[in-house]
C-alpha cells in the first residue's frame, strides 16, 4: 500500500527545488542551482527507495515457481 505523505513529501521537495532553482540562476550562480538540483534529486531517491526495494522483490517472487 502506498502512504500518501510520501507523495506530498515528494511534492514539497520538488517546489522548494524549482524556487531555488530559480532563485539561483536569476541570481547568476548556475553552479549552486546545478548542485542544488543534484541534492534535490538523490534526497528524492532516497524517500522513494524504501518503495522500489518492495517493487523489485515483487517482480522477483512474481517469476519465481
Amino acid at each position: 500500500m502506498i502512504d500518501i505523505s510520501i507523495i506530498f513529501k515528494i511534492g514539497a521537495l520538488g517546489i522548494l527545488i524549482i524556487i531555488l532553482d530559480k532563485i539561483f540562476n536569476s541570481q547568476g550562480k548556475e553552479d549552486f542551482a546545478t548542485i542544488t538540483t543534484l541534492i534535490g534529486v538523490v534526497m528524492i531517491l532516497f524517500l522513494t527507495l524504501n518503495m522500489i526495494m518492495k517493487l523489485f522483490d515483487t517482480v522477483k517472487s512474481m517469476f519465481q515457481f
